[in-house]
């Protein structure tokens, strides 16, 4: 097997197919053991996705609202543009780097990221993390549904203003959200799980449309607000805070570089579960070097642009593009913006927050719960999370999402370190869907201690990174601020799982029998064929 290799296929009447399955469903051999294996997470029969589809998945996950947002945040932290611009590039190059270490092992198994956390955790140990994946996803599912319903209201309050009186949660609210609120979240949850049940090829043809389109609509914006502005009006410094020495400058650009690879800490841990369907592994990489580092430069220009014109034509900076199309207050370009809106945010929400819950859903029970009905579980949940109340408490979402994001860095640390350290990019696919004692991946009754203490050992220290200096500022114990420390939970997460890994498989090694049958190994160090 070599890492330009799509995993062999089994002779047919070595495999199991379930009917009217669509091209590049999984392959589940008669040794596969059902609690293990379904059609949704045995390894693809075909990858056919191109360099293409991984750069129009990065333009989809690129082009939201949270995007611009935490770009045009960076400039209230007292930073010059061309600190900002090195800060996003820097943090981008950062993400790539992690994004094409995370996206190999799936890619040459054909198995999303549970699965292939099996040769890690386990068989069984493999459902720590992506319990832990799946509540985040269900978390932010909700947030970015909600933040693209906030677009579709302003274009029914244009439109149709008699829908004010429903968009008052004083007088027809419930559970801290209004009648339209709730009619245009249902909308666009309605909509998510429609492009969502047609499944992977569905999904595929959405965002190869939606980025591109996200793309040229941001333009015609940037080119309309910089004609009304005048381009001698437009400057790119947009620093807000008080201006930075050099020296004073260099750990904020190092926290905005954090801010950045924490922004995609999401992808970057899920990339696995869309790199399994690339053709090779040459391609996902060349995907996603245009779609980061490339498309992410031209992204950042455009959001400086777009932002810097607004000071001119509004009288002062917007950095949300939302209140950016609602100021302009053009029928056309508020149906237009608010449109793109809400499919940059589904784009991002159905890649992000939607198919890899469902995914890790169903390596819970393969059996009960296939890969729809994982997703459909996310969904449901993230709406009995009432998203909207705790999204506008700032101390609700640093104390939820923070606690579960800091274990997002132990998480793809371990999985580095199991991966390229202690398998050698060895793994064996047929052993990851075996519960027999005997198989590589069953170590103690399913788990791999080594795996589960490494996780122990740097999740507490990256969630006390987090929770901590805010908890002990709230308290009044101290007077200083350290909550600066938070922002770089997903480096001390990251490292220290992957430091804790390689340690304790040198001390106690659970991994093991990697020259023993190599020919049937899915070796992702074995030279490319030509």
């Amino acid at each position: 097997m070599t890492e330009h290799s799509a995993p062999p296929r089994p002779p047919d009447h070595d495999v199991v197919e379930a009917a009217g399955m669509p091209v590049g469903a999984g392959l589940v051999k008669p040794g596969y053991d059902p609690r293990l294996a379904n059609e949704d997470l045995a390894p693809l029969r075909e990858q056919t996705w191109s360099w293409y589809n991984i750069f129009a998945f990065w333009m989809s996950d690129v082009h939201s609202v949270g995007g611009y947002v935490t770009a045009g945040s960076l400039f209230a932290l007292g930073l010059a543009s061309w600190q900002v611009l090195f800060a996003l590039l820097a943090g981008i190059l950062i993400v790539n780097v992690f994004c094409n270490l995370v996206a190999k092992p799936s890619q040459v198994t054909g198995v999303p990221y549970p699965v292939i956390n099996r040769a890690v955790f386990g068989v069984r140990g493999a459902n720590i993390p992506a319990v832990v994946r799946g509540a985040i996803a269900i978390a932010w599912y909700g947030v970015q549904t909600y933040l693209a319903s906030q677009s579709l209201i302003i274009i029914f309050l244009k439109f149709w203003p008699a829908t004010a009186a429903l968009n008052d949660v004083r007088t027809s609210g419930f559970l801290g959200l209004p009648v339209l609120g709730y009619i245009c979240y249902a909308i666009l949850w309605v909509a998510q799980a429609f492009v969502f049940w047609k499944g992977m090829e569905a999904i595929r043809r959405f965002i190869d449309w939606a980025g591109p389109a996200v793309y040229a609509v941001m333009l015609v914006l940037a080119v309309y607000l910089v004609a009304r502005a005048g381009w001698r009006n437009i400057s790119l410094d947009l620093s807000q805070g008080a201006h930075l020495g050099f020296a004073e400058s260099v750990p904020v650009m190092l926290g905005a570089i954090a801010l950045v690879v924490s922004y995609f800490s999401g992808p970057m841990l899920n990339f696995g579960d869309f790199s399994r369907y690339g053709r090779s592994f040459s391609a996902v990489k060349k995907g996603n070097l245009l779609g980061l580092p490339v498309n992410f430069l031209f992204f950042s220009l455009l959001t400086v642009i777009t932002a810097s014109a607004t000071v001119p034509v509004f009288g002062e900076l917007v950095t949300d593009p939302i209140h950016t199309v609602q100021r302009i207050d053009t029928p056309f370009a508020i149906l237009l913006g608010g449109l793109t809106f809400v499919v940059a945010t589904v784009g991002i929400n159905i890649v992000a927050n939607f198919i890899s819950p469902a995914f890790d859903f169903s390596n819970l029970s393969p059996q009960r719960i296939s890969w729809r009905t994982g997703g459909m579980i996310a969904a449901v949940g993230s709406v009995l999370l009432t998203p909207w109340n705790w999204y506008g408490n700032p101390d609700a979402i640093h104390y939820t999402l923070g606690l579960l994001g800091a274990l997002i860095g132990p998480l793809f640390g371990i999985l580095i370190a199991g991966y390229y350290v202690a398998s050698r990019q060895r793994v064996w696919v047929d052993d990851l869907f075996t519960l027999d004692q005997g198989g590589r991946y069953w170590f103690r009754n399913g788990y791999n201690p080594n795996a589960v203490w490494a996780t122990a050992a740097a999740g507490v220290p990256a969630i006390v990174s987090v929770l901590a200096p805010k908890m002990v500022l709230d308290l009044g114990l101290t007077t200083t601020d350290l909550t600066w420390v938070a922002d770089y939970s997903w480096f001390v997460g990251c490292g220290l799982g992957f430091a804790a890994m390689v340690v304790l498989e040198r001390v106690s090694p659970r991994i093991g029998g990697l020259d023993r049958d190599v020919h049937l190994a899915a070796d992702g160090a074995a030279p490319a064929r030509p």
